[in-house]
């Protein structure tokens, strides 16, 4: 029986990366760095989860001289970028540059009336999570989203399953009973390792991915209904 629908937040909830790329070289600029992410650039960073973890990846790669990249003066410098980072994706959103993607909300809206349960799941902050959902669904978005597990609660990012078994905990709900919803490799790989059947609705940064093992790869969830979901489910476990 399927009780609760899981979900990634960017590129899933909302096509957010060119909102963050355009942060992230916003962030550098202010620090007068000559650091600069490209879309070609960016769609390869994405290997690499977590906006934090990101900016360490890259450092290592433009400074391979340094062998303690995780030194303080280095932790410290790249605490600041992301500050700045964050700020600008804030502002971006909160000007309405990003916008959650066709069928999400009609999704959400249909299975909060069904008493399903929804959760969160994804590798970015707190801080961008409210802001997104925040200006799509309004002030009163946790009403939706009972759990929410982000990079402030999830130490070891995807592709590892980490979030998604501490969703499952919070949930007290089998994987069997649940299906996820990502946009990449790596969020496919972390709900695949923890026993969820996955939906995937990729962005033109995530089109090239290896999506083998997903339940369903649609091109978004317009059209997905809650009766939808519950016919590949049983069709699945059968």
């Amino acid at each position: 029986m399927l009780n609760a629908l899981i979900f990634d937040v960017d590129g899933t909830l909302a096509d957010t990366e060119a909102a963050h790329r355009a942060a992230f070289n916003s962030a550098f600029a202010q620090e007068g760095m000559d650091w600069h992410w490209d879309e070609a650039l960016y769609t390869r960073l994405l290997d690499v989860s977590g906006g934090k973890e990101r900016l360490l990846h890259y450092w290592g790669i433009r400074h391979p001289e340094v062998r303690d990249v995780g030194g303080a003066g280095v932790r410290d410098t790249l605490g600041r970028l992301h500050e700045l980072k964050t700020a600008a994706y804030e502002a971006m959103v909160n000007d309405g540059a990003v916008s959650l993607r066709p069928g999400v909300l009609h999704l959400i809206e249909e299975a909060h009336q069904a008493g399903l349960h929804l959760a969160i799941a994804t590798t970015t902050s707190p801080v961008n999570i409210a802001a997104l959902l925040r200006g799509a669904i309004g002030p009163d978005w946790r009403q939706f989203f009972g759990i929410v597990e982000d990079a402030s609660t999830a130490a070891i990012k995807k592709p590892h399953p980490m979030v998604y078994l501490q969703t499952l905990r919070r949930l007290q709900l089998p994987a069997s009973q649940c299906i996820a919803f990502e946009d990449s490799a790596n969020g496919l790989q972390a709900a695949r390792a923890a026993g969820l059947l996955t939906v995937i609705t990729p962005t033109r940064f995530t089109a090239a991915h290896d999506f083998s093992g997903a339940l369903k790869v649609l091109p978004e969830l317009q059209g997905v209904t809650v009766a939808k979901l519950q016919a590949w489910h049983t069709q699945t476990a059968a």
